[in-house]
């Protein structure tokens, strides 16, 4: 391992892309009590401890548990402007991921978030944490994801759920996984992932081994 693992980020550029929901930030609290807002605001029952535990896919997907076709648009967007009031504040930062973000940063590369998330919402629960990316581009589920890291020539992609995987994968970046989600490390593998860590706390060890390594990259 090199003793500067800087040295080679300067030659090779490196832009790494994190997941947001169950990979930067557990926002299981935060949902669950828009959900609930949403379904007494609507007098349409939606159990939110359900849908939480359902965290990745895009908000229309689980609308549609619970709200016929034709309400889902209208409804999508009433979720979206009660988020702030109801999410933001109640949601925390993941093990690690305040550190794993600033360690892609240290080595002189970019972090950026790719999320499903609806962008400005996004980054309302990053700047409430402090976690402080290069770059936030939202709107974006599993393939879809590799536009954004494509544009950014992100290498790694780093995220809790097999559509975070086949992002990485269509997008040709590496895919670092932690099974801090609803999928657990087999199915993770089984998707794909290069390589499991526990959690974030042990990223900014695999990042240095990383960069210093070139065998270790795709």
């Amino acid at each position: 391992m090199l003793s500067n693992p800087s040295a080679r980020t300067s030659a090779l550029p490196l832009t790494v892309g994190f997941d947001l929901d169950m990979t930067l930030i557990d926002s299981r609290p935060g949902i669950r009590a828009t959900y609930q807002a949403l379904s007494a605001e609507t007098g349409t029952y939606i159990d939110a401890d359900l849908a939480v535990t359902r965290l990745g896919p895009p908000l229309e997907l689980e609308l549609a548990e619970w709200f016929p076709a034709e309400r889902i648009p209208a409804m999508g967007d009433r979720y979206r402007a009660i988020y702030p009031a109801h999410a933001i504040e109640p949601s925390t930062a993941m093990a690690g991921a305040a550190d794993a973000v600033a360690a892609v940063q240290r080595l002189g590369g970019r972090a950026i978030v790719v999320t499903a998330k609806h962008e400005p919402n996004a980054k309302l629960h990053l700047a409430h944490l402090g976690i402080e990316p290069d770059a936030v581009i939202g709107w974006l589920w599993a393939e879809a994801k590799a536009e954004a890291l494509r544009e950014h020539g992100a290498s790694v992609y780093v995220g809790d759920h097999t559509g975070d995987v086949r992002g990485a994968r269509t997008a040709g970046a590496f895919s670092v996984a932690v099974p801090t989600g609803p999928i657990g490390a087999d199915e993770l593998r089984a998707a794909g992932a290069d390589v499991i860590l526990t959690d974030l706390t042990e990223f900014p060890g695999w990042l240095a081994d990383y960069v210093a390594e070139p065998a270790a990259r795709p």
